[in-house]
């Protein structure tokens, strides 16, 4: 049944048991996979468009099924996915020693609790930020054309035609698919060691001491994220890394007069010196992005409460099913249900090492989850409905919750404990931080996927509903891929870091920012001096929109690539690049929409598959002992493994999207 058919009240299958089921397996191997791709690359990316895609590939087989139940199952997919992005905030509990792993009860109430917080308090922004507004939301536009195609698909093979719309519904499956696959088995060869992970070089400068180099990794998920992300924030994320180390690398080891090999010198310059301009660089670029909110969101939240007001007095009684909200009443309950447990949760960690402020930390604890958790879901709403939820600086967002905690917890309660309890203290920061920052992801979200289901005539309770079960999902999935990769490989800057630890770069960043604040010892002129450059950029930015060209520099996407590791960022402004010219090529395609569509797909597709194999490589080294369980051959390979591999990455590369962009080509006619 296609959206224009069922505009009605006519009976149609929507929230079903079947949708809910294929929902909660499809959120069980994306969540795996963003949670993977998160703590390795910093970066984690939307399961919405291939969760649709799968979706209509399994219900195509039952002829009851419907647009908006393919919807349901996206809606599922995509909350529980966009949840993984809580390893932002909760590796730093373990990076700053307080826990050795995740215990699995607290780890699924923080991310539970907060994820369905984060959907009460979007649901009354539904009707000012999606139903009565212009912003774009374009990954939920995006997702909605999707859907409407496999309903042609559908439709036009109920009534035995092949044409267009079911040719491209069959493209975008095997698009998706193939990616995965491909990305999965070059991942799988990698972990023999036959191809090199990356291809880095550093070097001394002169005799001063100064270093510098890059990290090229041989990633086509990363390279997919540059796809996905686009040309000007690629070109952002050059000038970041530019800016880290063509001067920042160089001008640290040079004043430090810096000895040893040169890797480990530029290594230790990036993580103590220039990762923190690239935190004053995300936090002013996130500052900006919230002063420029703040007469929408507060205009957005008026509209809201309007309207909670009009059905409270009874006249909302003949609204259209398509404009059915969870009322107003049960979103209240539900949130006060959450802080209970919350407020346990909070005396619970506090107990033992801070339980002479046991009261104050949990009263002030549930009173900043409960305005924060609004505030941030206001916030994160809008934006991603200016940007997309892909491109919404939430690493931002995170790290103005932390610091805005860290400073409450220095000024009202660390002046009444002993000095012995300032690592309590920094980690009841993080963990009062992740249950805010899980709200924040799942608003980032939810509005998007109701912006899906105002264009494929969807029900906003049903949904809402879905997203519900999403949160639940990923909420009992999350510890555990979380304690297998900690198991397995550990994060950098943690006791239990190995030769391949993840980066985890944001949880790091943030436990730092929580442990400088509380314990007095950050250089806040670093931080200052990276507010500074992104106060420059925010300044380019704003003449080059004045100026009405298409040419950008996002802010955060700068402060990204300053702070990020060169191994993670060159191979996103090459899939930048790479994505760019593709869309280019497939502007002059037959059917440009749907080349340009298939090329996203296969984009998706090429970040699950590699990042299911981390997790599944992840698990063998766990079970078996072994950090390299799949090598095949030793460290004499590894000058050859570095051109086998860059050789073969590059004619894959070029291969898939050869086929991909031919996969977009009708056929024809015999």
């Amino acid at each position: 049944m296609s959206a224009s058919r069922s505009s009605g009240l006519e009976p149609r299958s929507e929230l079903t048991v079947r949708g809910v089921i294929i929902g909660i397996l499809i959120t069980l191997v994306f969540t795996a996979a963003n949670v993977y791709f998160g703590l390795e690359a910093g970066l984690t990316f939307a399961t919405s468009i291939p969760a649709a895609v799968i979706s209509m590939a399994v219900l195509r087989n039952f002829q009851d099924a419907s647009i908006q139940e393919n919807n349901i199952v996206q809606t599922i997919a995509s909350a529980a996915g966009t949840l993984s992005a809580i390893i932002f905030v909760l590796p730093g509990l373990v990076i700053v020693g307080w826990w050795s792993g995740f215990p699995y009860w607290e780890t699924m109430l923080i991310c539970g609790l907060g994820g369905i917080l984060g959907v009460m308090y979007s649901i009354p922004l539904r009707r000012a930020l999606v139903t009565h507004s212009d912003l774009p939301y374009p990954e939920g536009v995006a997702c909605a054309e999707v859907l409407k195609v496999g309903a042609s698909h559908r439709e036009s093979m109920a009534d035995g035609a092949a044409d267009g719309a079911a040719e491209a519904g069959q493209a975008g499956f095997r698009a998706v698919l193939w990616g995965a696959l491909v990305s999965a088995a070059f991942a799988v060869v990698e972990a023999t060691h036959v191809f090199a992970k990356d291809v880095s070089a550093y070097f001394h400068l002169g005799d001063r001491g100064a270093v510098t180099g890059f990290d090229f990794s041989l990633s086509f998920a990363l390279l997919a994220v540059g796809h996905l992300v686009g040309l000007w924030v690629g070109i952002s994320m050059l000038v970041g890394t530019g800016i880290a180390w063509l001067w920042a690398v160089p001008h640290y080891t040079a004043l430090a007069h810096a000895t040893g090999a040169a890797a480990d010198v530029a290594s230790a310059a990036f993580g103590t010196k220039v990762r923190f301009l690239g935190a004053g660089t995300i936090a002013a670029a996130a500052v900006w992005t919230l002063v420029k909110l703040v007469k929408p969101v507060s205009s957005g939240l008026t509209s809201a409460l309007r309207s909670a007001r009009l059905r409270k007095a009874g006249k909302g009684g003949d609204l259209p099913r398509t404009e059915l909200d969870i009322p107003i009443g049960i979103v209240a309950l539900v949130t006060l249900a959450c802080m209970l447990p919350i407020a346990w949760l909070l005396g619970d960690f506090s107990a033992s090492n801070l339980a002479s402020q046991l009261w104050v930390l949990v009263i002030g604890g549930v009173v900043f989850v409960a305005l924060m958790s609004f505030f941030v879901a206001a916030v994160c709403g809008y934006m991603a409905g200016l940007v997309g939820s892909s491109n919404s600086p939430l690493s931002g967002i995170g790290i103005l919750v932390i610091v805005i905690a860290s400073v409450l917890l220095a000024l009202g309660v660390q002046p009444h404990l002993p000095p012995s309890a300032g690592k309590a203290l920094v980690a009841f920061a993080l963990f009062t931080s992740s249950v805010v920052f899980a709200g924040a992801t799942i608003a980032n979200d939810n509005l998007q996927d109701l912006k899906t289901g105002q264009l494929v005539d969807a029900t906003p309770w049903k949904q809402q509903v879905a997203l519900i079960i999403g949160v639940i999902a990923g909420a009992f999935i999350i510890p555990l891929v979380l304690n297998l990769l900690s198991n397995a490989y550990g994060f950098v800057g943690a006791a239990n870091a190995t030769k391949q630890a993840l980066a985890a770069p944001q949880a790091g960043l943030i436990a730092a920012l929580a442990q400088g604040v509380l314990q007095h010892n950050i250089d806040w002129s670093l931080i200052w001096l990276g507010a500074a450059i992104g106060g420059g950029i925010i300044a380019i930015d704003e003449l080059l929109g004045l100026a009405g060209t298409q040419a950008r520099l996002p802010p955060l996407a700068v402060g990204l690539g300053i702070y990020l590791p060169s191994e993670v960022t060159l191979m996103i402004v090459v899939g930048a690049f790479v994505g760019w010219y593709y869309d280019r090529r497939a502007a002059r395609a037959a059917r440009p929409d749907d080349t340009r569509q298939l090329g996203i797909l296969m984009a998706s597709g090429l970040i699950v598959g590699e990042s299911i194999i981390g997790v599944l490589i992840a698990a063998i080294v766990v079970f078996s002992g072994d950090s390299a369980p799949l090598a095949l051959v030793g460290a004499r390979f590894g000058t050859a493994s570095i051109w086998v591999g860059g050789i073969a990455f590059v004619l894959v590369g070029l291969a898939l999207y050869t086929w991909v962009a031919k996969l977009g080509h009708p056929r024809r006619a015999p």
